[in-house]
């Protein structure tokens, strides 16, 4: 009997059973004028009949079933139809259960998979680099973040994707905030040398540490973006730098840039600067 109970639960018997029969036409139809609408940012009623393809008189009817429950909404003056409220509402649940680390997670494998580098995610807390997931490699030299690691931003890969995504008012706000600590030879310690590196970072796509934390090791990374566009995570490989050489590192970095543009889909998000 439990057994029958957990069955009907969530799905009925047929659930894998993919026939039309099992479609609801009307309903999709009807996604469709929404999914459109979204995407058009707004039309008039035969701006987005004609786009969909779909006779007028279907379209308004179903806009205006979406309008009673505040899905669209419609402008009496310039006969423009929208997304309502009651779109971004439900939209914001997903965005409720979303969870960073757990949709990062297989991405990450992916991303040491392809590298065959360590795979990192952090986020900034407190104007530093605070790690919240690691996919180590296989490999037996590896670098070491585990969960809760705090690194300085200035000297980290993820640290300096995230800075570079700032304006330059918080940028000098965070590095004025704290003495830029020299770790390495190669650690930049002005702000003025910290800033042409995050221009140039800002232009490419990727930040870069080399050497500049740990002597031998290099690491390459990319921000995560949410629904407002705003970089939130930032997303890393990192490794020796006998594997990550000059001669790799535009490959890793586009392997980087691709996992974390992955990462920002799935968490709903967009990047704006993303050329695409």
């Amino acid at each position: 009997m439990q057994h029958e109970t957990r069955k009907t639960r969530g799905r009925p018997k047929a659930w894998d059973d993919k026939a039309a029969q099992n479609t609801i036409k009307s309903l999709d139809r009807a996604l469709e004028v929404l999914i459109a609408l979204g995407e058009m940012q707004g039309g008039t009623l035969s701006e987005i009949a004609s786009a969909l393809r779909q006779s007028p008189a279907t379209v308004y009817r179903v806009l205006t079933t979406f309008q009673r429950r505040g899905f669209v909404d419609f402008d009496k003056q310039e006969q423009v139809w929208s997304i309502g409220a009651a779109a971004f509402l439900t939209g914001s649940q997903f965005l409720r259960r979303t969870s960073l680390v757990e949709r990062a997670r297989p991405i990450m494998r992916d991303l040491m998979e392809t590298t065959g580098e360590t795979a990192n995610l952090g986020i900034e807390r407190d104007g530093a680099v605070l790690f919240l997931g690691q996919v180590e490699t296989h490999a037996t030299i590896r670098a070491f973040f585990p969960p809760g690691t705090v690194a300085a931003m200035h000297a980290s890969g993820i640290g300096k994707a995230l800075l570079c995504q700032m304006d330059d008012a918080r940028q000098r706000r965070i590095l004025a905030a704290g003495k830029l600590e020299q770790f390495t030879p190669f650690t930049l310690t002005t702000a003025e040398a910290m800033i042409a590196d995050l221009h140039t970072a800002r232009l490419r796509g990727y930040a870069i540490d080399g050497e500049e934390r740990n002597l031998g090791m290099r690491c390459i990374a990319a921000t995560v973006h949410d629904v407002f566009g705003d970089a939130v995570a930032g997303l890393s490989v990192s490794g020796p730098t006998s594997r990550i050489a000059d001669d790799q590192i535009a490959r890793i970095a586009q392997a980087v840039m691709q996992a974390a543009a992955q990462l920002t889909r799935a968490i709903g998000g967009t990047n704006p600067h993303d050329p695409r």
